[in-house]
């Protein structure tokens, strides 16, 4: 079976792996000074973290419409594919997933979407995950692909220390009192995304001590699979950290570490100097 793979652009996948494993990626949209820019073209995410702490107007975002995905599970099938994967970012915080099961509905149970309950490489690490499956199992098929989509979710762990819980609490991704408690109090709080859910697990009062806890998450768990340094426009916080790790921890993580600007259209709703990881663990 040949199974074409559709995502969006919240994945943050680099465009080396998008080209690499031939996957469809649909942008989201970002909207800033009532402007739509599709996912990565028009502003830069550079460009837009330097921007965000002085906009006077909060910058919004918009699901891609069902046209978008229409067009691409058609593009897919007509050139070959006999099935097509749908991952998306987690159902439970953006649409993005109710509206590409709409455009589904139009081809024949030709389409499987899947909601990864996640975000950025939360979600890439398991398009990823399924595409190297149909590469190396294509007779195995969509359920082999499915069933290694599953067992990464199941070993995901995504975390996040910010430098404000303002755009969070704009966002309504987390309940109202505890944004307010970390305004109150100037911490900087860490959360986490589980089951496409965000907690606050915890906040700190300095970002060497949100490092360190940062760093004491990632390092609970065991030997890595698979790990992305994820960031909001922090790129040297995020290179002091993969520092800090490989001095603490080389032996337990991968070869090939991802380091993201995390997509503007997440960084809105978490705002600006933010650090984060998505990492898989081994078996």
């Amino acid at each position: 079976m040949k199974l074409g793979i559709v995502t969006d652009s919240t994945s943050d996948i680099p465009q080396y792996l998008i080209e690499q494993y031939e996957l469809e990626v649909v942008p989201s949209i970002l909207i800033l000074h009532g402007k739509e820019y599709a996912d990565g073209i028009g502003i830069s995410r550079e460009e837009f973290y330097k921007k965000l702490p002085s906009l006077k107007a909060q910058p919004t975002t918009a699901a891609p419409s069902i046209g978008d995905f229409s067009t691409r599970y058609e593009s897919l099938l007509t050139r070959g594919c006999d099935h097509v994967l749908s991952i998306h970012a987690a159902g439970a915080l953006t649409s993005i997933l109710a509206i590409a099961r709409q455009a589904s509905n139009d081809f024949l149970n030709r389409v499987t979407c899947v909601d990864s309950t996640s975000l950025s490489l939360g979600l890439g690490f398991q398009v990823i995950a399924a595409a190297e499956m149909a590469a190396e199992a294509a007779e195995m098929g969509l359920q082999a692909a499915l069933a290694e989509v599953e067992s990464t979710r199941k070993r995901l762990h995504v975390s996040a220390a910010l430098d404000t819980m303002e755009n969070l609490r704009r966002s309504g991704c987390v309940p109202g009192a505890v944004a307010m408690l970390g305004s109150l109090l100037h911490l900087k709080p860490l959360i986490e995304l589980t089951n496409g859910e965000v907690k606050a697990i915890g906040a700190v009062r300095t970002t060497k001590q949100a490092n360190d806890r940062m760093l004491n998450f990632l390092l609970e768990g065991g030997p890595l699979e698979r790990l992305a340094i994820l960031h909001t426009g922090a790129e040297p916080r995020a290179k002091e950290f993969l520092n800090e790790l490989m001095l603490k921890a080389s032996r337990s993580v991968p070869r090939d570490i991802l380091m993201v600007n995390v997509t503007p259209v997440i960084g809105t709703h978490v705002g600006p100097n933010g650090l984060g990881f998505a990492a898989v663990r081994k078996i």
